[in-house]
């Protein structure tokens, strides 16, 4: 692929994810172009393109967590085909649905997470990359068509850990399905890690049983990849509390924080929760504290596109 130039460059956005995307032009030295958006009153959505696109490479910054902001990343894939663009670059920084990436034997449920990826990649985008996916998997929805990405946020996590400032804690997974990322930034960190155990005996309800004696006296940090209803998180931490831990922080990429999480949060006696941008609508506050994925996208972008330094 020839080298691009910022001017070449436009940034688009569904409408969720229009705050991100606008952070990440900046740091392309690019700017970001707003879709025109209406709706008809039998509920029909219209788009329109506000500048021409044909010859451009555009990137499309777009998190997916209900059937909507899916289907307007869809959408906008399929208008910048229509009107020539010369590559089409996806960013998903929350993939909806992506723990439903397996299924039961007997039980002929739809694998979400590989179908609704799919949709995407028939779309044909030229690159499509996500951030901190809960399984790899859905990256093999495709025929070798569309160039993938995970990108993965270690460094930006290690870097918020650390500037917390803690002088003895551990890390915790809420189970082992996560304990291998939990131990790969352990050691970023040079701290310990436990994983509890956990058992899911229903679609959306977990039971923790216990965690190892080493987060006896120590603030504990309990790390995942998302924290939908925070059910197994809170288990989590009653357990760590249980053991002796003196202090309790959550830290997870994406916050969906269903329903009425922040409540049963504090409720708990957890008040902080470290989270990235990823996820819609979601802003640092008393309860929230947020980091920013935009540099990670930009650098992603910069060796996709091979973008010249202006």
């Amino acid at each position: 692929m020839k080298q691009a130039s910022p001017n070449d460059l436009i940034i688009l956005s569904n409408q969720g994810s229009e705050p991100l995307a606008r952070e990440t032009a900046e740091l392309l030295h690019c700017p970001f172009t707003k879709m025109h958006r209406e709706q008809f009153s039998d509920g029909e959505i219209y788009h329109s393109f506000p500048t021409d696109i044909g010859g451009r490479d555009i990137i499309i910054i777009a998190a997916t967590p209900d059937d909507k902001s899916l289907l307007e990343l869809v959408d906008i894939i399929d208008g910048c085909h229509h009107y020539m663009a010369h590559s089409v670059n996806v960013i998903v920084p929350y993939l909806g649905y992506s723990t439903m990436e397996q299924t039961k034997p007997g039980v002929f449920e739809i694998p979400k997470g590989i179908t609704r990826t799919r949709q995407i990649f028939r779309a044909r985008p030229h690159f499509t990359a996500f951030i901190d996916l809960h399984s790899e998997a859905v990256l093999n929805a495709h025929c070798g068509e569309v160039h993938t990405l995970h990108i993965q946020t270690d460094e930006l996590v290690v870097a918020k850990i650390q500037s917390l400032g803690l002088d003895d804690f551990v890390l915790v997974s809420p189970d082992y399905g996560r304990s291998k990322w939990v131990a790969r930034l352990a050691g970023k960190l040079d701290v310990a890690h436990t994983a509890a155990d956990k058992d899911r005996f229903a679609m959306d309800k977990t039971m923790v049983g216990q965690v190892a004696s080493v987060v006896f006296g120590k603030t504990v940090i309990i790390c995942d990849d998302m924290i939908r209803t925070g059910g197994s998180i809170i288990q989590t931490a009653d357990r760590c509390r249980d053991a002796g831990a003196t202090e309790v922080i959550v830290m997870a990429t994406h916050l969906v924080m269903a329903g009425n999480s922040s409540e049963r949060f504090k409720e708990n006696n957890i008040h902080k929760i470290i989270g990235a941008n990823t996820y819609p609508n979601r802003q640092s506050d008393s309860l929230y504290d947020l980091y920013s994925v935009a540099p990670l996208i930009e650098r992603a972008i910069h060796k996709q596109l091979r973008i010249q330094d202006s």
